[in-house]
């Protein structure tokens, strides 16, 4: 029979051998969320979606994540919801990543999310840069970039160009950028804005649109799945790998319009920063893998990976510059 004292150095004993042992579990596996999810702030079939799918595929080929991931779709504000959202209600969860794009940091510049500022989350990391395009239906009388511009330019209140995005979007602002190479003003265009861009692509499959103003990876998933468009034109210095490959880019066409794309994630602003350092880890390691690569170039995108530190740098500074671009088109007095 065992003495207290020595039931009580037995018990010390049991606990010091287990805590020995929870040091030899790897830290990422000690903090990784027991429900991980990907908050894609808008309807399912856009830009935020393929953000969140890319994530999703990519966790799991490198076995970064080991449970799955879960895609919730926040619509609204294009984006604005689901940013308010993660500060006032999920501030600390850090079982939720949340997407956003070169758009969000544009409403943001221009104060379009409410009292909340780039400063009110933690940004996480990139998992690609997209492109802007133009898109016509396949039967479009435009067959290449200088025809809707020669068309737009005769008369710009017969082409309507539709976008996933309200006035100041990013979407908007490839539109306007597109109407001033033509030689029009921007004002004068007409736009009508969707929710997400899947909503804007059944608008132009419906003959309500005449172009969409939308994104290379976008544009991939569509043909992949057997949309009837044609794209016209890549907004980018050079033509893009892939599917696209044979897409001219609008400077070939005669028209100097560029409009990149990052696509990542952020996460609360009260997030620990144990939970903060897995994810960061998790993309780290998800990144370097050949099946993100693949991933990436499937749909679309191109590599454009930062995390931590380098991507809060690079979120803010690119911030100004949407600040100062917005103010150039008389958005912000």
């Amino acid at each position: 029979m065992f003495s207290s004292r020595s039931s009580s150095r037995a018990s010390r004993l049991f606990i010091s051998a287990a805590l020995a042992a929870s040091t030899l579990v790897p830290a990422m596996a000690q903090a990784e969320p027991r429900r991980p999810e990907c908050i894609a702030p808008a309807q399912p079939g856009g830009g935020f979606d393929l953000t969140c799918r890319l994530a999703q595929t990519g966790m799991r080929e490198s076995k970064a994540l080991q449970r799955p991931m879960r895609i919730v779709y926040m619509p609204g504000g294009i984006g604005a919801v689901a940013y308010n959202s993660i500060i006032t209600q999920r501030p600390a969860d850090g079982s939720a990543i949340a997407a956003f794009s070169s758009g969000s940091l544009l409403n943001l510049a221009q104060g379009k999310f409410g009292k909340y500022s780039v400063d009110d989350v933690r940004w996480l990391a990139t998992v690609g840069a997209d492109y802007g395009v133009a898109v016509v239906r396949a039967d479009s009388p435009h067959q290449d970039l200088k025809g809707l511009m020669a068309a737009f330019k005769e008369d710009p209140s017969k082409i309507v160009l539709g976008a996933g995005g309200s006035i100041g979007s990013q979407d908007w602002m490839k539109a306007a950028l597109t109407a001033r190479a033509a030689g029009v003003d921007y004002k004068k265009m007409r736009f009508v804005a969707f929710e997400g861009g899947g909503e804007a692509v059944t608008a132009l499959r419906g003959g309500h649109v005449q172009a969409f103003m939308g994104d290379a990876a976008e544009a991939v998933t569509m043909l992949d799945g057997g949309a009837p468009i044609r794209v016209l034109a890549v907004f980018h210095s050079e033509r893009l790998p892939g599917k696209l490959a044979d897409v001219p880019t609008a400077a070939e066409q005669g028209f100097n319009i560029e409009w990149p794309i990052i696509r990542g994630f952020y996460v609360g602003p009260k997030v620990s920063d144990a939970d903060y350092q897995w994810w960061k880890k998790a993309f780290d390691k998800a990144m370097a893998t050949p099946e993100f690569s693949k991933a990436q170039a499937q749909l679309g995108l191109m590599p454009f990976n930062k995390t931590g530190a380098e991507l809060d740098s690079y979120v803010k500074a690119r911030t100004q510059h949407y600040t100062e671009l917005a103010t150039s088109f008389d958005l912000i007095k």
